[in-house]
């Protein structure tokens, strides 16, 4: 696999509304942990639709990732034009870093929001030019957005070779248990140190 989308859940359907939710770490976690065995059969591409949410998560797991895989590459094809265009300030000031940092950004529309056929044509894209999607997404904690790309991801499994990984809530939660364990260890290892 070349080139891989990845895309999940928008912030506030978590429930996240800044970018300093305690969560937002233990979300990059799961898609880095998922991302290096790509990388290490060939992955070159992470492609996302640039929307807020897990779409900027993954690019920072990507330019995190270049430290150590030097060749990987990173877009965001957005559906329309200055999509951050409504966003408050601080939100857009982290999106313009994240644009600078891209290997890519092009939106499909050159316009500004129309209508949702510049979503279609989106993803219609999107699928065309990846492998595989890696998805963030759990269908048990209810229905959301990642749902009809799920949808059309195993649509495209169906009748041709395109991969689907998914990440869900347990997966993350599993992560943050064994970053707190790690973290009471080391406060035990220290209160130890001072007695």
């Amino acid at each position: 696999m070349k080139n891989l989308l990845v895309t999940g859940y928008r912030a506030h359907e978590l429930g996240i509304y800044n970018n300093k939710h305690e969560g937002i770490p233990y979300i990059r976690q799961a898609i880095i942990s998922r991302l290096i065995p790509l990388l290490e059969e060939g992955l070159e591409w992470v492609i996302t639709p640039g929307q807020y949410g897990v779409d900027l998560w993954a690019c920072e797991a990507a330019i995190e990732l270049r430290r150590q895989y030097p060749a990987l590459k990173c877009s965001i094809l957005t559906a329309f034009s200055n999509p951050e265009e409504q966003w408050k300030e601080d939100k857009k000031a982290y999106y313009q870093d994240l644009i600078s940092k891209v290997d890519f950004y092009a939106s499909v529309s050159k316009e500004p929001y129309k209508g949702p056929w510049q979503f279609a044509a989106r993803d219609e894209l999107l699928f065309r030019k990846t492998d595989g999607i890696l998805l963030v997404y759990d269908e048990e904690m209810g229905e959301a957005s990642p749902k009809y790309i799920k949808q059309r991801a195993l649509k495209k499994q169906a009748i041709e070779d395109y991969t689907v990984i998914t990440i869900g809530a347990e997966e993350i939660q599993a992560i943050a248990d064994e970053d707190h364990q790690n973290l009471e260890e080391e406060s035990t290892a220290q209160d130890d140190i001072l007695w």
